[in-house]
């Protein structure tokens, strides 16, 4: 008699979780870390605790993102989108809200404990995010405005590490290119019927692949090699030299492998939307091009000299591609 009413409420929660999911795109999340690791890689600095701080504002300013775009958006998701969390009835609107705002505050909170640097970046990167999805999204600077806060958030890891970001730049411009195309061709994502955004997604990730494999720039003037205590027969010239050999021979199989890794994840479903612009294959094209994020990232560490941050970076592919067959990316 007493086991007779014990299913319903872990029902309940189990949707109260994957609304949850939903909204703040959680496969989406693996397109994160990156930044900040991208970013510490190009200072020629080593990941520590701050980049960690970076990494986890990066996340808590992602998520209040996604929380404000569905809010902003919950009209036009109940006429296009009415299975989606708050149309649906699942997340209360205000809830939504409350949870953006909360994230915000919690992304520069770790951005200050970083230091004034990296809140210095965070600041602007968490302006320009509330300004994409309350203004923004639906004009011509959208694009632009999505790829500046991506930049941002690679040059946040950069600032949080070493207190410089001018060495990110480029890192940040390319990785910027690659989410303006991803955003421009996410406009047409419902309604479909031009080639020419995916067909524009496709000529960029050619040439960000080609710009992943070059060599990274010289360290910067004074900068020092590490060399190991002496082995008989060597000086710490020549074991030096002997490192930066492996290393760079080892940084010049990597750096093309990750960028035909990016190439592939992005160019098969821009072509596809390219041949036939519909809905479902614009959307396939916006998930790829999501996906193609982190092989890009990788590729940027790895170009910057962070090989072990570049694998790791590259390993966060494959846990982002199962989660996303559960939940929707986009």
């Amino acid at each position: 008699m007493s086991g007779a009413v014990a299913p319903t409420r872990p029902c309940g929660r189990a949707s109260r979780r994957r609304a949850w999911a939903e909204l703040l795109r959680l496969p989406a999340l693996f397109t994160v870390p990156g930044d900040a690791l991208a970013g510490a890689a190009a200072t020629s600095a080593a990941p520590g605790p701050r980049t960690l701080l970076a990494i986890g504002s990066s996340l808590c300013l992602y998520e209040a993102g996604m929380a404000l775009n569905d809010w902003a958006d919950r009209e036009e998701d109940a006429a296009e989108r009415p299975h989606r969390p708050l149309p649906s009835g699942r997340i209360h609107p205000a809830a939504a809200l409350t949870a953006a705002c909360a994230l915000t505050g919690a992304g520069l909170a770790l951005a200050a404990r970083a230091g004034r640097p990296a809140l210095a970046v965070a600041a602007p990167l968490a302006a320009t995010v509330w300004a994409y999805d309350l203004a923004l999204k639906h004009t011509p600077a959208g694009p632009p405005a999505m790829a500046a806060a991506r930049g941002l958030d690679l040059l946040l890891g950069a600032a949080a590490t070493t207190g410089r970001t001018r060495e990110a730049l480029s890192s940040a411009a390319l990785l910027g290119t690659h989410t303006l195309a991803v955003t421009a061709v996410s406009r047409r994502e419902t309604t479909g019927g031009s080639p020419l955004p995916p067909l524009a997604a496709l000529a960029t990730t050619a040439a960000l692949a080609r710009l992943a494999t070059r060599r990274p720039p010289r360290p910067p003037a004074g900068r020092r090699e590490a060399a190991p205590g002496g082995l008989p027969g060597t000086t710490p010239e020549t074991e030096g030299a002997a490192v930066r050999t492996a290393t760079e021979t080892t940084a010049s199989l990597l750096r093309p492998a990750l960028a035909a890794a990016y190439a592939a994840t992005a160019a098969r479903p821009y072509l596809h939307a390219t041949l036939n612009p519909s809905p479902p294959l614009t959307q396939r094209a916006v998930s790829g091009g999501i996906r193609a994020t982190i092989p890009l990232q990788a590729a940027l560490t790895a170009r910057a000299g962070g090989l072990s941050a570049g694998l790791l970076v590259a390993a966060l592919a494959p846990l982002g591609r199962r989660f996303a067959r559960t939940v929707s990316i986009t």
